[in-house]
């Protein structure tokens, strides 16, 4: 580890966020931006107390934080150190809501129906209702793909083929989703406790793969759907279908940093440019 350690920053005594968090904040991103590299000794506990004028047991929370998301292992008597594998799943609820302290939000979705980024937004835009979030603007977009055009997925198990009344009912699952999203932003606006709302659904004709949430343009979270043989109910009738899982799929987060050569940054541009090629070419306007 380099013992310059002016990339550690410094507290902001405005952010409103405890000591604690400030400093667990400035690690994760010190390792995931690998200015910390596997294998690395954190500063001690007293190095940190010193260097952002805190007591030791605010550092220890901390770091526990860190622990706890298996970005840090402790070891007696010698100290902590960084996790030889950090790239990991995250969940999407936290970051959604961190996105929501900004005083412009932008999110851009791509997958299957959305169920997802509309759970975690129902959170941070609760908070925003009561106060306790206050952004000035929302915008976001949402790319799905058209479940009323034929697709190779999901798809009837038996035939491994194209089937409308599998197809239909995963377009009310989407559309379920998508109004959600639409509502539920909209809501901020027409209540006056969001000065600008906006939210675009656009939709395209290829299966869903792969989810896609870009945050601010800061930050990528990307997931694949397993594809998984199972029976559902269509038209009454048990059907056993080939279908999309995206609840609970792990998501790989990637942020963009100082560098503009890093993985990070570059997943995150690249990301960012096929969403926009996609949005701008061959997708259409959803008619809700």
């Amino acid at each position: 580890m380099t013992d310059n350690l002016e990339f550690l920053g410094q507290l902001d005594p405005d952010d409103p966020k405890q000591a604690s968090q400030q400093i667990a904040n400035k690690l994760r991103a010190a390792i995931l931006t690998r200015r910390l590299e596997p294998g690395d000794k954190l500063p001690s506990q007293p190095e940190l107390a010193t260097r952002y004028g805190v007591a030791r047991e605010t550092v220890k929370r901390a770091l526990e934080i860190l622990r706890t998301e298996r970005l840090i292992v402790t070891r007696q008597g010698s100290g902590a150190f960084v996790r030889a594998q950090t790239q990991r799943a995250v969940e999407l609820r936290p970051h959604i809501e961190a996105t929501f302290e900004r005083p412009h939000v932008t999110i851009d979705f791509a997958g299957f129906s959305g169920e997802t980024l509309r759970d975690a937004l129902a959170g941070a835009l609760d908070k925003v209702r009561v106060g306790r979030l206050a952004p000035e603007s929302i915008a976001v977009r949402v790319l799905i793909s058209d479940m009323t055009a034929p697709m190779a997925l999901p798809s009837r198990a038996e035939t491994q083929a194209d089937d409308p009344a599998v197809r239909e009912r995963a377009e009310r699952i989407t559309r379920r989703a998508a109004d959600g999203i639409l509502d539920q932003v909209a809501e901020l606006g027409d209540l006056g406790l969001v000065h600008s709302t906006n939210v675009e659904v656009r939709m395209h004709r290829a299966s869903p793969l792969f989810k896609l949430y870009i945050l601010n343009n800061e930050e990528v979270f990307y997931g694949f759907y397993p594809v998984v043989e199972r029976t559902v109910s269509i038209k009454g009738e048990p059907t056993a279908i080939y279908d999309l899982m995206g609840k609970d799929v792990p998501l790989f987060h990637y942020a963009v940093t100082d560098d503009d050569t890093s993985h990070g940054t570059q997943f995150v541009e690249a990301s960012r440019q096929w969403f926009e090629s996609m949005w701008s070419t061959i997708a259409y306007r959803y008619n809700g």
